[in-house]
């Protein structure tokens, strides 16, 4: 903890800080001046360039500080943590695709690297770390909405590597006292967001007016979060909540629905065609978000439509 003239502030390490959301909740944490160390090892699954222009406006802050490095590092690690607070771990190899294409390294990465994150924790002063989780710890559906004390039935190598890494979390909770939260995302979306998920890639065809490729016939269902709905969620976490929650928008849409949505957005004349669907991808998604809102004092304020009004808007803007 850190004590500035007039406030106190404290340092809070963001791990996959220049990802997606970890980007996004650095910058939150930047707007309420605290100390901000952000770990990334700029893994290329995609480009290390777009997680670098995802941090570039922070790097002129004072209060930010940027580490190349990797979570498995526990040397490097028992470096970084000496005066850290709060760890947000966003750090993950993403993808139920790649999961199943290479499941050693969703394991190495989600599994090990948390167990590693945990282990060097433990023996420092942190006082919490917020995990994200994932809707895919869910798998096989047996009701929806999705409530935490649904089983847990993952269908995806990348899915059963996050269970993994919250099992870790309580554990170390309930043996050694390292206070967590486990965050179990359901598909975030909002500026930023990897250019291989369906709503970044949808946006973009129709934005050319290309046809939109859905995979598989278009009844699967998701629940959409914005990104700034997760950020919300983590903020609140730093002093609520412990165990798993459910951060999902609280309603789902199938793809189909999801791709007629956004060339309606954009004004687009692209068509819509199908593909074969990919192994190891969920069904539907939908969560049931009571305790969050009774635990945490969260709640999805950001719809659907109005989501990806602002997405489209975002990447109108850059393409200009």
């Amino acid at each position: 903890m850190h004590v500035r003239k007039g406030e106190i502030s404290i340092s809070v390490l963001v791990t996959g800080g220049a990802g997606f959301i970890g980007s996004h909740i650095i910058q939150r944490l930047l707007q309420q001046k605290h100390e901000v160390i952000c770990l990334d090892n700029f893994d290329p699954y995609y480009s290390p360039a777009i997680k670098l222009r995802n941090i570039e406006k922070y790097q002129s802050d004072s209060h930010f500080k940027l580490i190349k490095g990797d979570i498995i590092d526990k040397k490097m690690l028992i470096t970084v943590l000496k005066d850290v607070d709060y760890i947000f771990h966003e750090a993950a190899q993403p993808g139920v695709r790649i999961s199943v294409e290479n499941a050693m390294k969703a394991h190495e990465k989600n599994a090990t690297g948390t167990l590693t994150l945990l282990e060097t924790a433990r023996n420092s002063n942190v006082k919490k770390i917020i995990n994200a989780s994932s809707s895919s710890v869910y798998g096989k559906v047996y009701y929806l909405p999705f409530d935490e004390k649904h089983p847990t039935c993952p269908v995806s190598p990348y899915g059963v590597s996050k269970l993994m890494a919250e099992h870790y979390c309580r554990v170390y909770e309930e043996l050694y006292g390292l206070k967590s939260v486990s965050l179990r995302y359901f598909t975030v979306y909002g500026p930023r967001m990897r250019p291989d998920l369906a709503i970044s890639i949808f946006t973009e065809h129709a934005l050319r007016n290309e046809s939109l490729t859905i995979l598989g016939d278009g009844t699967k269902t998701r629940d959409f979060t914005y990104v700034d709905d997760i950020v919300n969620a983590n903020i609140l976490a730093m002093s609520n909540g412990t165990g798993a929650y459910n951060i999902g928008g609280g309603y789902h849409i199938s793809i189909q629905e999801l791709a007629e949505t956004i060339i309606k957005i954009t004004g687009s004349i692209s068509k819509i065609c199908y593909a074969n669907k990919i192994k190891g991808d969920a069904e539907d998604t939908f969560a049931d978000t009571q305790k969050a809102k009774k635990e945490l004092g969260w709640k999805s304020e950001i719809q659907i439509t109005e989501g990806l009004q602002r997405y489209v808007a975002w990447v109108s803007n850059c393409q200009l």
